[in-house]
This record gives C-alpha cells, sequence and structure tokens, in this order.
C-alpha cells in the first residue's frame, strides 16, 4: 500500500486531527461540568446515601437510563433543533461539540455515580459521628477518596467521545471522521482510511496513558 493520497491530503488530516481534538476537549469539559454534579447528587439520593431519597433518585436514574441508553447515531438525528438552538448550527465543529456533550453527559453521570460508590461506608460513618454535614461530606471526604476512581470515570467517558466524534463527523461534524467518510470510504482510498483510524487509535492511547498515569498518582496519594 502507498501512501501518496496521505501526502496528498496532509494539510486537511492535519485540519481534521486539529477538528477532532477541539469537539473531544470542549465537548468532555461540557459533558464533565453537567455529569459531575449529576453522579454527585445520584449517589447522595441513591441507597444509604447523605441525601437518600429513593422517589427522587429514581426519577433522576430512570431518566439518566433512558437517555445513555440511546444510540448517539440516532440521538443526534432527533435533536438538531436543540443544537441549532445552542450552537447556532446543527453541523460543523460547534454543532458536534454540543451533540457530543448532549450524548456524553447522562453516561458521564452514571459512571461518576459508580466510582463515588467505590468509597469505603466505614469512612463516611466515621465522619458522620465526628458531626460532619452532608455538604462536608459529599465535598470534603467523598469526593477526595474517590478521585481516582472519578479520573477513571472521566477516562472512560473521554474514550467513549472519541469514537463518538467519528460517529458526528459522518453528520457533517467535521473531523476525522468526516474526513474518513469524504475521502476514504467514498473514494476507496485505503491509505487515507488507515492513517485516520491510526490517528483515532492514538488519541485513545494518549488519554488513556494520561487516565492511567493520574490514577496510579492519585491512589498513592490518598
Amino acid at each position: 500500500m502507498t501512501f501518496g493520497n496521505v501526502i496528498k491530503y496532509q494539510s486537511l488530516i492535519i485540519k481534521a486531527l486539529q477538528e477532532t481534538l477541539q469537539m473531544v476537549f470542549f465537548a468532555g469539559i461540557y459533558a464533565t461540568l453537567i455529569g459531575l454534579p449529576l453522579g454527585i447528587l445520584l449517589y447522595s439520593l441513591g441507597k444509604n446515601g447523605v441525601l437518600e431519597n429513593k422517589f427522587i433518585y429514581s426519577i433522576f436514574s430512570k431518566c439518566i437510563n433512558v437517555m445513555r441508553s440511546i444510540p448517539f447515531i440516532i440521538l443526534i438525528s432527533a435533536i438538531p433543533w436543540l443544537i441549532k438552538m445552542i450552537a447556532g448550527s446543527p453541523y460543523g465543529v460547534k454543532g458536534a461539540t454540543v451533540s457530543l456533550a448532549i450524548g456524553t453527559f447522562p453516561f458521564m453521570a452514571k459512571q461518576i455515580e459508580l466510582a463515588l460508590l467505590q468509597v469505603d461506608k466505614g469512612i463516611i460513618e466515621a465522619y458522620e459521628s465526628m458531626g460532619f454535614t452532608s455538604l462536608q461530606i459529599i465535598y470534603k471526604v467523598i469526593l477526595k477518596e474517590a478521585l481516582p476512581y472519578i479520573i477513571q470515570a472521566i477516562t472512560l467517558t473521554l474514550i467513549s467521545l472519541i469514537s463518538f466524534s467519528a460517529v458526528a463527523g459522518s453528520f457533517g461534524g467535521g473531523g476525522l471522521g468526516s474526513f474518513a467518510l469524504q475521502y476514504g470510504y467514498n473514494e476507496f482510498k485505503d491509505d487515507i482510511m488507515l492513517v485516520t483510524v491510526l490517528l483515532i487509535l492514538a488519541i485513545v492511547f494518549v488519554v488513556q496513558f494520561i487516565g492511567d498515569t493520574l490514577y496510579k498518582y492519585f491512589r498513592k496519594v490518598k
């Protein structure tokens, strides 16, 4: 296999890579800003949580589960009006970033809830006996103890986000997904497809490496 097409379209490949990184970075931030508080809320309202409320938890949990059960490709096909209202257009990098954030934050919230459940109940009970309020326990105890697991949750979500970004590209979102579809798949250029797949795998590897490194570090200092 020759890589003549890769050389020919190298400027477009670089642009597509930049768009993918931009989408993943900003969508990851937005998904975390929404998903992290929701995950904390789910954990706090759940069984044996510091704010336990079975009724409210059931409503929130079911809504999150329904949203994260919808395949991403169907979700972005169903809400172009919402994406347009937020981003100004359902297409392009901005539109894709919004759609990625919407599609990812329910997954993030559930992963954060699972991360917080890793905290030893004995530690929480000890601080409760010392007179700590519910909010103090959440922010000074639970989040601190669960930090390594929260990092794992965010890492897993970002990796899913990278794969979603390729799907968003097929809906006019730009990035490596759009480039691979337009110049690789539609024009039967195998070298283009191979390079875009390798670039996506490289991004996943870097995110996983950073996530694992941070997890190991905070496990040691916890």
